[in-house]
């Protein structure tokens, strides 16, 4: 009897704990997010969060610290850090080793000529008579994120991506989503290509005939804060930055109006932080008319911020310029978690937030601190090795030096019975000798050469198709650029170490200070909505502390 009783009990159990497991499910099925927001900020190095931390609002980078979580030591873990590798490594989940997003553009072996990563001639322009629309993701190699939350659902979910430039907005949004709409220099307009849609929305023609793009560029940028009180940048006037053309120095006031004509045009926008307010005003747009959030399957907004980037490429790191873009995106983001709040609120939204690179310091402003580095004449190089290996072989089967890369004619150098590797190991050893160059290294030794964080970077950003046969590394803080400003491409932290940071949903506020590579984010992402990775990621799932 008591053994009867035993199993009955042991059945009652078993069955509750089905029925528990079951509710389990379905709550956590309810709890799904309704709207995924994936916020991208153009060059933001990780140390950006907490420089500029006492000039935030409380409602924008301070609330996602304050109620997020931040992983604060995300790296990438590939070179070369530029803006195409970046996105996509972020929504693909894996490197250019597998993506194929190697650089922005490359050496094409089968053209005989460079390509832009998103450029497609067999698309046509939407929304503008210009040829910027000429775009589309069919270079990409892997599906994104988008591409699987669509799969999941056959189509349900609605993708969208949005950027001043092109390459952020298509490279996230991924091969199906609904749309990626991106800025035209020609006309100030937001425009997108034939390989997502016939015409623009109306909401989109409506936002562009509101004329925001004048509105913008129709006053001159002053600082959003007295400008005494932007301690955390160096005096306004300086050497290390590069000034607007027609301006005689790099300060402020930057009149806008008058500097239009002279710096691109409707162009000029994006080196202002008014590019990152156009992107916000578009985004939250995007939100509103496309009802993104509020249908039965969930929804995925991609935006990237790219004026950061503009910025600093021109003014570098330390400049007033770039601290009131900084301080002004704060507001833009707590402008749109405040639209979020009213819209569907927090608890129905996941963002997260990261950056595809972070930014050198300027050579010449850490060379008067004392701190080594310099710069590298990319063009000296070129010309001394194309005559090195003239000499040398009697012939010169050099077709490109590009993303510190050369790209050899293998037929050339076999028709003239030459040895591939040889010719790969003599260039790897004279480029050894210039100044600035940390490494060189042949393709073919690639999977042999020693064993460190460097080369280990190398190996994920090399695509055997699509990328060079000897491949160059830099030292630290050697950068090949102007002399002013700053640029990014290295596996060191400065262009590495980038913010990310996980809010809404039922997303705990904490931190972690474990090491996670930038390709943990989209297994991440497809954990919570638990659909399938994309196909060629190679991160693991972020722990992430929830709310039960």
């Amino acid at each position: 009897m008591l053994q009867k009783h035993k199993s009955q009990l042991t059945l009652l159990f078993i069955t509750l704990s089905c029925i528990f497991l079951c509710q389990c499910r379905n709550e956590q099925k309810i709890k799904q997010p309704k709207l995924i927001i994936g916020i991208v900020v153009d060059q933001m190095r990780y140390d950006y969060l907490y420089r500029y931390y006492s000039k935030w609002s409380d409602g924008g980078f301070k609330r996602l610290l304050t109620e997020g979580y931040s992983f604060e030591d995300a790296q990438y873990n590939y070179v070369p850090t530029f803006t195409a590798p970046g996105h996509t490594s972020i929504y693909t989940g894996t490197t250019p080793a597998v993506h194929g997003m190697i650089a922005n553009d490359w050496y094409d072996r089968s053209s005989g000529g460079m390509i832009y990563c998103t450029d497609d001639a067999t698309v046509k322009t939407v929304g503008s008579p210009s040829e910027k629309g000429l775009m589309s993701p069919r270079r990409e190699l892997t599906e994104t994120i988008g591409d699987m939350l669509k799969l999941s659902n056959n189509g349900q979910s609605k993708v969208i991506g949005i950027a001043l430039k092109d390459r952020a907005a298509i490279l996230p949004a991924g091969h199906s989503a609904n749309g990626a709409y991106w800025f035209d220099d020609a006309t100030g307009w937001w425009i997108t290509s034939s390989y997502y849609m016939k015409q623009l929305p109306e909401w989109v023609k409506k936002f562009n005939d509101e004329g925001r793009t004048n509105q913008y560029l129709s006053k001159p940028w002053t600082t959003l804060l007295p400008i005494e009180e932007y301690t955390e940048s160096i005096a306004d006037n300086n050497p290390y930055e590069r000034p607007f053309f027609s301006e005689k120095s790099p300060v402020f006031p930057h009149d806008l109006p008058n500097l239009k004509p002279q710096n691109g045009g409707y162009g000029l926008i994006k080196a202002t932080p008014f590019g990152d307010d156009l992107t916000a005003d578009f985004a939250i747009a995007a939100i509103k008319n496309e009802k993104l959030g509020k249908g039965k399957y969930t929804d995925m907004l991609t935006i990237s911020f790219s004026s950061t980037d503009y910025v600093g490429h021109q003014f570098g790191t330390t400049a007033i310029e770039l601290e009131d873009t900084y301080i002004r995106l704060d507001r833009d983001i707590a402008q749109l978690l405040s639209f979020i709040d009213t819209y569907i609120g927090k608890e129905n939204v996941v963002i997260f937030l990261t950056a595809d690179h972070g930014a050198a310091d300027n050579p010449h402003y850490l060379a008067d601190k004392g701190i080594p580095g310099g710069f590298f004449d990319e063009n000296e190089i070129a010309a001394k090795i194309h005559a090195f290996v003239k000499e040398k072989y009697g012939v010169d089967p050099i077709l490109q030096f590009t993303n510190l890369q050369f790209y050899l004619n293998k037929q050339k150098i076999a028709d003239n019975k030459l040895n591939l590797d040889t010719v790969e190991e003599a260039i790897a050893n004279k480029v050894i000798e210039f100044k600035g160059v940390e490494r060189a290294i042949p393709a073919y030794r690639l999977y042999t050469y020693r064993n460190d964080f460097i080369t280990k970077k190398i190996l994920n950003g090399y695509n055997p198709s699509r990328s060079g046969d000897v491949i160059i590394n830099l030292l630290p803080e050697y950068i090949p650029y102007d002399t002013t400003g700053t640029t990014h491409g290295a596996p060191y932290v400065y262009d590495a170490h980038v913010p990310l940071l996980f809010y809404g949903g039922n997303i705990e506020h904490g931190k972690s200070a474990e090491e996670e590579a930038i390709t943990n984010i989209a297994p991440t992402i497809s954990e919570l909505l638990g659909i399938q990775y994309p196909d060629g990621c190679t991160g693991e799932p972020l722990h992430i502390t929830m709310k039960h």
